[in-house]
């Protein structure tokens, strides 16, 4: 009989499946593995089949995404499968192309999808707050192109609303994903160093893993994978893989539905010899 796969899903969040092991930043529920995985991947070498991780790539700085993927190939045994997703820069940067195009044509209807894929360029980089300008679009009470940012978003589109909705209008008390404080020593030491109060908020959100750091397109992505040592690189389906009965698991496909249609999805082995 078959040995039981090892299974490995980094930076799970609210995406994980009991047949893997899960790991996160940070999490609540005892089930799941809490680690800086700035600081590594804590496990040994070749203990997975397989390494999965979606949209945390692009949270990484471009400076430390290779050691981040030599961690993943370094805990992958020999003929492993690597799978990363991580926002699609080419397909997000088309879509703008296109909505110019027929903004200079003329067609003003379609302003407010001009605003969104804006939104998806640039507000992860840019943003100062938690949820950023997305968070204020999102939380309009009617979303002027909601067919168009959930074709764009897709079941993360309900699950971001929802949760809004619920924020605004009181059904569950505030929660910050990232759980930091200022504590009295640190505000100590800020009043000693004199910076402004703004700047110094702003500076401690961007140190806390919400903002992107880069993205990547298949090219990209393609030669960090390379340069970290994968070979078999290819591009694939938010419904197709390598890894065996890969839509069982609902991480990325569900229903018949994507959870996030505008990624890449990239797979590649490691191979049996350095």
């Amino acid at each position: 009989m078959e040995t039981e796969k090892k299974l490995l899903n980094l930076g799970c969040g609210k995406r994980y499946h009991k047949d893997w092991v899960n790991v996160d930043f940070y999490s609540d529920d005892k089930t799941i593995i809490s680690t800086n995985l700035l600081n590594g991947i804590p496990f040994p070498d070749s203990t997975f089949d397989v390494v999965y991780h979606s949209h945390i790539l692009e949270h990484f700085p471009k400076s430390e995404a290779l050691n981040f993927m030599k961690e993943c190939y370094r805990v992958l045994k020999p003929g492993g499968t690597i799978r990363v997703v991580v926002p699609d820069l080419e397909r997000i940067v088309n879509e703008y192309t296109r909505l110019m195009a027929g903004l200079k044509s003329g067609k003003k209807e379609l302003d407010a999808d001009y605003d969104w894929i804006l939104l998806q360029l640039f507000d992860q980089m840019a943003r100062n707050v938690t949820g950023g300008e997305e968070k204020k679009y999102l939380s309009q009470k009617h979303v002027p192109n909601e067919e168009y940012v959930y074709a764009q978003m897709g079941d993360s589109f309900r699950e971001l609303r929802q949760f809004l909705f619920n924020q605004n209008y009181g059904v569950q008390p505030k929660k910050s994903i990232f759980k930091r404080k200022i504590t009295l020593t640190k505000l100590i030491n800020f009043v000693k160093s004199h910076v402004p109060i703004k700047e110094y908020r702003i500076g401690n959100f961007r140190l806390n893993g919400e903002t992107h750091q880069w993205m990547y397109d298949s090219y990209s992505l393609n030669r960090l994978l390379l340069n970290a040592g994968f070979e078999n690189t290819e591009v694939a389906q938010a419904n197709t893989s390598r890894v065996a009965n890969w839509n069982s698991f609902e991480l990325d496909f569900k229903n018949g539905v994507v959870y996030k249609p505008d990624s890449l999805f990239m797979e590649a082995t490691k191979p049996y010899k350095n």
